[in-house]
């Protein structure tokens, strides 16, 4: 036996008991004591779902502990939306479920054979007071962690509440299928989220919004009426059984987040050290994965700091991603009221996707029929994915819904393009996007955010530009190709990106101006001047002039940058414009002048030609822009005549701390989408044609724009034709690239079987 001897583990739930049982198992000579503070026949809650991974986990790490739970499994693999009258039922998803006290009673039973010492009715000794008599604490007691809270200095938790109310319940009845029930009520919108976990016996959960839970007068010390009251709102789906408590509260979910994950002997899992949402099912699962890991860290590594390092290490990632999932879906559940007038089919796909983790690509291998009828009634043509069915904006019509994103070069001299983005552009025409976005350009020499940012302010840069538009429409017909038209205010004169993004220039800077005198970074970057009256008009006409020149070249799309920072986000932005007058102050102030500019651009843009406008919808910092008044910006551009929202975030000030993940800007795409019924273009770390498909057929999304994947992949979008088997007019091949639309083939890598042994 390696590592330690004594053991004190704090909590009896599912991850404190299976640590306990685990290391007891390894090590049969190790003195282990597990203080649970309910009697063992308490519990909260009643099912609990595990995946088949953690399961074939648990088997090869404890046999014992996975025939106990394989004879008490209940199975299933569709999952029924009902919604509006009307049931879509998904297949092919593989549930496990069981009660959490089965559960807890198979893992009481497993620690007390093994020789555990098991406490119950016992409040632990504080942890700092274990950690000194033991080699190792495991700290397993739950959300609340008084371990956690104790040691909050080293463990540094973010707690995070969120703005629904839900109640776990059980129905003495065994449902056939997992269950999501929207329920449209004169309070608001209310869910359902419910699962068999015996033969005769469902978990259900009841979740709505804080203020339709107040409404519905769910805000009172009994819960018994409202549940009762939930008992007849869901009464279909309960057939008319009443639903049963047990000792259950109305709760608000508290997303737990640890920056350390130990400190000296002492360790977290479970919900002590990280939290994910109910609706993806992972909490048990996390607990009992981090104590197989755990065990596994301990037995592996030569000391003890060793292996609490590894198991953070090692369970650090998959925690994040869950969590991101986690968050997605709570995400989804909290704004579900802007979804309820989606079409049937697509509604019941757009939850199945929520969290991102269940995709177009692998709802159609779990249930083909059901893709195929979301497919259907969202207008896609037969054999056609999403992403190559057609978008009309005003008079142009994009053949598919990619959009090549806007993308500094920093390539120019003078502002005026040059060979480099000839082939840079016309590369991306050419493989196959429906639209090729310029990076942004800039309206004046002082406009620019470096000495190699493009402009559009002279004759000499309109007619590079309009080289580069003849090559787009001429060797790659039904390409449309799209102006970005922005001025960089107070991130202007900086160095090239690869030299130093966002660090002044060594010698020639320029003045720079903006909203109001506050530099990007304090000490850093220069003072900007506060634009008075007579620098807003004249930044104004810079605009109007760029656009008359960017008509005169062909452009078929034309966008106004008001995000990342730059002049006009920095107008929207409260953490940037601390301006008095007219144009700072309410929301509807810092609108004003961005409105200004875009309605002088939009009178000269051409009226068949369509306008989008790129804004950054939270500035990720406390204080600045919001979802909430992102909403409230797209329908002011809206309102004044733009076609589509480009929904990106953050890039305002230097310590923003955003959400990094997969397609994490999306959501605030979504909600604008669905919150005004306008088009959108979703941007942010969509790196996959089946997060594309996925987006569009969900509603979250009109056209999807990537950067970084055309830079890895500058035919992009043929490979992904290619990939899914489509040959249609979404994605044709350039006539002299035709021969390479199949996978080329690679050497042989078989073997001829054996047919004969020889003795």
């Amino acid at each position: 036996m390696t590592g330690p001897r004594r053991i004190a583990v704090i909590g009896g739930g599912p991850g404190g008991l299976y640590a306990a049982a685990l290391l007891k198992r390894l090590g049969p000579d190790r003195d282990i004591t597990l203080w649970e503070r309910n009697a063992p026949d308490d519990t909260f809650g009643f099912g609990v779902v595990l995946s088949d991974e953690t399961l074939g986990g648990i088997e090869h790490a404890d046999p014992v502990v996975h025939r106990a739970l394989q004879r008490e499994f209940v199975r299933w693999d569709d999952i029924d939306i009902v919604h509006r009258g009307h049931t879509q039922t998904s297949g092919g998803h593989g549930f496990a479920a069981l009660g959490r006290r089965r559960l807890l009673e198979i893992l009481h039973e497993r620690c007390a054979g093994l020789g555990v010492d098991l406490r119950f009715r016992a409040q632990a000794p504080p942890a700092a007071e274990l950690a000194a008599t033991h080699d190792l604490v495991i700290a397993a007691d739950g959300v609340h962690s008084t371990t956690r809270d104790a040691h909050a200095d080293s463990f540094r938790p973010r707690i995070t509440g969120h703005r629904c109310r839900y109640i776990w319940l059980a129905a003495d009845f065994a449902l056939n299928a997992f269950r999501f029930e929207i329920a449209e009520t004169g309070y608001g919108v209310m869910q359902l989220h419910a699962y068999p976990f015996s033969r005769h016996a469902s978990t259900v959960i009841v979740e709505m919004r804080e203020e339709v839970w107040r409404a519905a007068g769910f805000d009172v010390p009994d819960p018994a009426e409202s549940i009762d009251q939930c008992a007849k709102v869901f009464a279909n789906a309960l057939g008319h059984r009443p639903l049963r408590s047990n000792n259950s509260a109305w709760l608000t979910f508290r997303t737990v987040v640890n920056e350390h994950w130990s400190h000296g002997n002492t360790v977290l899992i479970g919900d002590a050290a990280h939290t994910a949402h109910f609706s993806i099912g992972s909490g048990t699962k996390l607990a009992v994965e981090d104590a197989l890991a755990l065990a596994a860290c301990i037995e592996e590594q030569p000391s003890l700091p060793a292996a609490l390092a590894a198991y953070e290490s090692e369970r650090r990632p998959v925690v994040d991603s869950t969590q991101r999932a986690a968050a997605a879906s709570l995400r989804w559940f909290e704004e579900l009221g802007t979804y309820v007038d989606q079409p049937p089919r697509q509604f019941a796909f757009n939850l199945l996707t929520r969290s991102r983790r269940v995709t177009h690509d692998n709802l159609r291998l779990r249930d083909p029929a059901f893709t195929a009828g979301v497919e259907e009634e969202a207008g896609c043509p037969p054999g056609t994915p999403p992403m190559f069915t057609p978008l009309r904006l005003r008079g142009l019509e994009l053949r598919n819904r990619v959009v090549v994103s806007p993308m500094d070069m920093y390539s120019a001299t003078d502002g005026v393009p040059g060979d480099f983005h000839l082939v840079h552009l016309g590369a991306r025409a050419l493989g196959g996007a429906g639209l090729v976005m310029t990076e942004m350009v800039c309206v004046s020499p002082e406009g620019r955010i470096t000495p190699g940012c493009t402009g559009l302010y002279t004759d000499e840069q309109a007619a590079v530009w309009t080289r580069v538009t003849d090559f787009v429409h001429t060797a790659s017909p039904g390409t449309a190709i799209g102006v970005q038209l922005g001025h960089s205010g107070r991130k202007g004169s900086t160095k090239l990106m690869w030299e130093g993004i966002d660090q002044p220039l060594d010698h020639g800077n320029w003045p720079v101006t903006a909203a109001s005198p506050l530099p990007y970074a304090p000490g850093v970057n220069q003072v900007p001047h506060a634009l008075d009256r007579a620098g807003l008009d004249e930044v104004r006409e810079q605009f109007a002039a760029a656009a008359r020149r960017a008509a005169a070249c062909g452009f078929d799309l034309l966008e106004l940058h008001c995000a990342h920072g730059y002049l006009l986000s920095g107008f929207l932005s409260p953490l940037t414009n601390r301006r008095t007058d007219a144009y700072g102050g309410p929301l509807a102030h810092r609108l004003r002048f961005p409105l200004e500019v875009f309605d002088e651009v939009r009178a000269l843009w051409p009226d068949d030609r369509p306008m989008t406008v790129r804004i950054s919808a939270t500035d990720w910092a406390e204080g600045g822009t919001t979802a909430e008044d992102a909403v409230e910006i797209a329908r002011a551009f809206v309102a004044h005549g733009a076609d589509a929202i480009d929904v990106s975030t953050g890039q305002v000030v230097p310590d923003e701390r955003p959400e990094y993940g997969r397609s994490y800007q999306t959501p605030y795409a979504d909600r604008i989408r669905n919150t005004l019924c306008v088009p959108v273009i979703a941007v942010g770390a969509i790196s996959s044609w089946d997060d594309v498909n996925s987006l569009l057929l969900a509603g979250r999304a009109d056209l999807c724009a990537l950067a970084r994947p055309h830079l890895y992949d500058p035919h992009w979008t043929l490979h992904a034709a290619a990939e899914q088997g489509y040959t249609g007019p979404g994605a044709p091949w350039p006539l002299p690239y035709r021969a390479g639309s199949r996978t080329p083939p690679t050497g042989r890598t078989d073997a001829p079987k054996p047919r004969l042994t020889l003795g």
